[in-house]
């Protein structure tokens, strides 16, 4: 077996968008790909609605924790192969160093953690960003990555983080 690509979804927080990402991948990409997650101003702790929702999807959630992506800046964390921003504000904030050159694309997905209403409707916001990052998640996993060319996969991500297979 190749070794697994690794790959670091970051947002503000780390508590919704982020570990929802972390988990989704960590499935479907079947041991071709570790996730990680990480924010620049991390809560402290997963949005519990983040955590439910995961729970009802059949996901283990003792990974789920809030931590700085300086966590994965440094010499002995794992090289990341691919970064994905999956907030707006991450997506502008002044990155750390990371070692190795990832391929980065910015993958914005609306903040679930800032939806209003009752419990029902901000349960829906989770579950509409649950299904763009899995939708997202899955065009990635499918890509060619052994035979494409940097140029053309980074457009593929580019694609990928604009929405167009969201549908």
């Amino acid at each position: 077996m190749t070794t697994p690509y690794n790959v670091l979804f970051l947002c503000t927080g780390n508590s919704a968008r982020s570990i929802l990402a972390e988990a989704i991948l960590n499935r479907e990409g079947a041991g071709r790909f570790r996730a990680f997650s990480a924010g620049s101003r991390p809560t402290g702790k997963p949005n519990p609605l983040a955590i439910a929702l995961l729970e009802r999807e059949g996901h283990d959630t003792a990974f789920a924790r809030s931590k700085s992506w300086d966590e994965f800046a440094g010499p002995e964390a794992p090289q990341m192969d691919f970064i994905f921003t999956v907030c707006d504000s991450a997506a502008g904030e002044e990155c750390p160093f990371w070692p190795g050159h990832p391929m980065t694309a910015h993958w914005g997905i609306p903040d679930p953690a800032a939806a209003e209403g009752n419990e029902a409707e901000r349960g829906l916001a989770f579950a509409e960003a649950y299904r763009a990052l899995s939708n997202r998640i899955a065009a990635f996993v499918n890509l060619p990555l052994n035979s494409i060319d940097g140029m053309a996969l980074h457009s593929h991500l580019k694609a990928i983080g604009e929405g167009q297979d969201d549908r």
